[in-house]
């Protein structure tokens, strides 16, 4: 790794129109935690920096359907977005919002810093706008066909299908997401980065500066932004929720937010650094200082073209050494959506699974889009923490920790001479750090994991090929030594395994009495991580089974939000055939009770019902089983049509039949009275 011995890493703010989920995690939080924590253990001096970003359209649009002001809004969901973070260990060094004072004055400097050295190029253009709603529809405000790929609810800043970033009149059939009016073209003057001008600093920094150690994924990206020819881009908003252009004649508009939203990298580094009484400036204008931005890939052209330009037409700062950008992460085989429901929410999580979440951070470390869009399952999470985590990881640690306990009440024997398979196994132990190291400097953290689990992998083939509980009975002082080996593996992977399971780290650290200053370096240069005769204490699991009944239950939860959003996204059937008075008097409905029920042999769906229509009781056989049991329905009023001719189903004549209605969560509902009714009683 680089001799430097300062990093500056920041995390993607993220939007407080709702709460954080795995996807979020998995692309962006965990990485960066990984990456940050490591660096500590080897001694770097480390800002973590990350907050709320509180000024995107999406705020003021979710503000109006929910019925509340943006300042609700934010404050609510930062308060969670926040909480959740701390709750999950991701250890930022500074957690911010862009709605703080700091942010609104560092982001208007840094405005008018580059506007009086005359870095931006002032334009009236038109622009599309909602007469109904008097307002300019700026990025989410305005939804259309994206010119690229032909989705068509793209929104005005950016297409979600396929990633292309774009303007609001780049759009084929906008509409108004206010009104779902077709816009009308109107002039508004902005003030525009011409990113073209750059275009040159760009291909030369990152095409070739940095072609050989950035992601392929980001180089393809960028190189196709580039390549399909720079455009000036606005930097400013005709709208109410922002921060005010810090200029004459702006009055009206804010800061667009991807101008406004990096720049609160540097407002909450500034945060930090006043309170824990340091120079921010160290972090963002010393040439030493390394800056890395962990994103997802939707903001690869916005950190990797838009701010680096920003920073370098400003001029003091540094540029990133490295962006490396992760893929996307699905759910159970579907996209992650926001306003589907379709995700893991981390808040939900945490009560759902009190104290495992190094379970979660190690299955999206263990299975991280890094190079292609990965799939998040239930089944794969449960066999992840039982066959891994739990097998492998906490069994080593429990037997160590029980049968030092049992031996030596808990003290670290003397060891006597080592055989050649201790000297192999301490010889590869000490090679672990180095190893894990190696693939987390080159952001290959799913790779570092698995290195991880290998060293655990190391301490049960050794106990189980030395088999001490054997050998007690014939060699007392070889298990001394069997012992002492294996413990100082166990407190290896207490040191390395702090930046992956930060939460397990600090329990078997705690089990162990390990000495706090231990650092990663140690684990290879020094000979004894646990001194012979040194207390320990007694076992814990580390992890716990998680049983086939829990994650059912998560597959239930994801099942009835699947049912949930297919009933609120069917479509109405559209109005039958007119049909003449007369025609409705011939049928013949009447009110039932259910006196029997019971499915119907060798069928999914039907039920054979006996039901009392005051006039009779008949026979009916209905599809409803999929929706209902048997011994629920038996006393349930229904509405039935009495007259409609009989016909054989499955071998049952059905005598009528039941009417029923799609409920709000997809699956069927009775149509039944408000109140109780005399049976045979018609439905007029």
């Amino acid at each position: 790794m680089s001799s430097s011995k300062r990093y500056t890493i920041t995390a993607a703010l993220p939007y407080t129109n709702g709460p954080i989920h795995i996807g979020h995690l998995a692309g962006v939080y965990v990485p960066g935690d990984i990456y940050a924590r490591f660096l500590r253990l080897k001694g770097n001096d480390v800002a973590y920096i990350c907050g709320s970003d509180e000024h995107g359209v999406a705020i003021p649009m979710r503000a109006k359907k929910e019925g509340v002001t943006p300042q609700q809004i934010i404050d609510k969901y930062h308060g969670i977005i926040k909480q959740s973070f701390e709750d999950f260990g991701i250890s930022f060094d500074n957690y911010s919002r862009t709605s703080a004072e700091i942010h609104h004055e560092t982001a208007s400097e840094f405005f008018k810093k580059m506007y009086e050295d005359g870095k931006f190029v002032e334009e009236v253009s038109e622009q599309l706008y909602d007469a109904e709603a008097d307002q300019f529809l700026a990025d989410r405000f305005v939804i259309g066909t994206c010119p690229k790929c032909g989705f068509e609810e793209s929104y005005g800043d950016q297409c979600e299908n396929c990633g292309t970033s774009h303007n609001a009149t780049d759009l084929i059939n906008p509409k108004s997401a206010i009104t779902g009016n077709v816009p009308v073209l109107k002039q508004t003057k902005h003030w525009f980065l011409p990113l073209d001008k750059h275009e040159a600093f760009l291909r030369e920094w990152i095409l070739e500066g940095h072609k050989n150690d950035w992601k392929s994924n980001v180089l393809g990206q960028v190189k196709s932004w580039i390549d399909d020819g720079l455009r000036p881009r606005a930097v400013t908003r005709d709208l109410d929720w922002g921060i005010p252009v810090p200029v004459e004649g702006a009055d009206g508009k804010v800061l667009y937010v991807w101008f406004d939203a990096p720049i609160g990298y540097i407002s909450s580094t500034k945060e930090w650094a006043a309170r824990e009484g340091k120079n921010w400036e160290d972090y963002w204008k010393d040439e030493n200082t390394k800056l890395v931005h962990f994103i997802g890939k939707d903001n690869i052209v916005f950190h990797c073209i838009i701010f680096p330009s920003m920073l370098k037409a400003h001029g003091g700062y540094i540029l990133p050494e490295n962006v490396p950008a992760n893929e996307f992460l699905n759910l159970e085989g579907n996209k992650l959506s926001t306003s589907k429901n379709w995700a893991v929410w981390l808040h939900e999580y945490l009560e759902e699974f009190p104290g495992q979440q190094d379970v979660l951070r190690y299955t999206l470390t263990a299975n991280a889009p890094e190079n292609k869009d990965n799939d998040f399952t239930w089944k794969d999470f449960q066999a992840k923490n039982n066959n891994e985590l739990v097998a492998i990881f906490g069994n080593f640690i429990n037997r160590v920790v029980v049968l030092t306990n049992k031996y030596y009440n808990g003290v670290i024997p003397v060891p006597g001479d080592y055989s050649e398979v201790d000297e192999d196994v301490l010889e590869q132990l000490k090679q672990f750090p180095d190893v894990i190291a190696k693939s987390i400097e080159r952001y290959r953290f799913r790779e570092a994991s698995q290195e991880l689990m290998n060293l655990a992998r190391l301490g049960n083939k050794y106990l189980a090929d030395e088999e001490p509980w054997k050998v007690i009975k014939e060699d007392e002082e070889r298990v001394k030594t069997i012992m002492y080996v294996a413990l100082q593996i166990a407190t290896a992977l207490s040191i390395v395994s702090e930046p992956f399971l930060p939460f397990t780290s600090s329990k078997l650290k705690s089990i162990l009495k390990v000495d706090e200053n231990l650092s990663w370096n140690d684990v290879t240069e020094k000979e004894a991580l646990l001194p012979e005769e040194h207390q320990i204490g007694k076992a814990e699991l580390l992890f716990s089974k998680i049983e086939d009944k829990t994650i059912e239950a998560q597959i239930q939860k994801l099942e009835d939000t699947k049912k949930a959003n297919e009933a609120a996204n069917k479509e109405v059937e559209p109005q039958k055939d007119t049909i003449e008075f007369d025609d409705f008097t011939k049928m013949d409905i009447r009110i039932g009770t259910i006196l029997e029920a019971e499915k119907v042999a060798k069928t999914k769906k039907l039920l054979k019902l006996k039901v009392d229509v005051g006039i009779d009781v008949r026979t009916i056989v209905s599809g409803i089983a999929e929706s209902f049991k048997p011994e629920d329905i038996v006393g349930q009023q229904v509405t039935v049509l009495c007259n409609l001719a009989p016909r054989k189903i499955r071998g049952v004549e059905s005598q009528g039949m039941i009417l029923m209605t799609d409920a709000e969560d997809g699956s069927l509902a009775f149509v039944e009275p408000q109140q109780k009714v005399q049976n045979g009683g018609q439905v007029c």
